[in-house]
């Protein structure tokens, strides 16, 4: 991790570094960091625990997971824990600075966003604000990328492999839950302020569709 925190500064990032678990959420809390690189094995708590903590609190921070475990069901666990991507030893320290750059550019809005509205449902890519009814819904980073890809098409259904490959550029096979997870947690946090949005099209997918009236 050490030439990971070397080249991020050389890439002209601002780095502050952990070497166990304890010591990154201590990290977290007083560098307030727009992304995590973090290493799944740590010495006393693993990266997939402190990801599930990190979320627990309400952090919408990103996490890049680094491992030397290339195991589908390891990536999936990560990925649920609240991970924004996923990188696999080896891996060059170049494609570490990119996927940093793409999913900073993703979660913190530096990029020209668009605006994208449904029903009383409103979410601006530039701010990452979401609100329904006026009332604001806070998203993790990758619950907004899933929504974002729903509002994206309203009305249509999406498979689970489309959303797989658009929100976590993945796949991992029609056997992942990841999909229904995360469908999940979306579906609870749009439902309390407002008629369900989010159907489920049975062995089909998934669809964006304003109730009945």
């Amino acid at each position: 991790m050490d030439a990971v925190a070397t080249a991020l500064g050389y890439a002209g990032f601002e780095v502050s570094t952990a070497s166990s678990g304890k010591d990154a959420l201590a990290a977290v809390s007083a560098f307030k960091p727009d992304l995590i690189v973090l290493d799944v094995m740590l010495p006393d708590l693993d990266g997939v625990e402190i990801s599930r903590r990190l979320r627990a609190r309400g952090s919408e921070i990103a996490i890049l997971f680094l491992t030397a475990k290339d195991d589908t069901d390891d990536k999936i666990e990560a990925l649920r824990a609240g991970g924004d991507d996923y990188m696999t030893k080896p891996f060059s320290l170049g494609e570490v600075i990119v996927r940093t750059e793409t999913i900073l550019r993703r979660t913190t809005g530096s990029a020209t966003g668009g605006r994208f509205e449904f029903a009383d449902l409103r979410l601006d890519e530039a701010s990452r604000d979401v609100t329904r009814g006026g009332i604001p819904i806070e998203l993790t980073a990758t619950e907004f990328d899933l929504l974002r890809y729903l509002m994206q098409n309203p009305r249509r259904v999406v498979s689970k492999s489309q959303i797989l490959e658009n929100v976590w550029r993945y796949d991992f096979g029609s056997g992942s839950s990841l999909v229904e997870t995360y469908i999940s947690y979306v579906r609870k946090k749009l439902d309390a302020t407002g008629p369900p949005l989010i159907k489920t099209v049975r062995l089909v997918g998934y669809m964006l569709d304003a109730p009945e009236r």
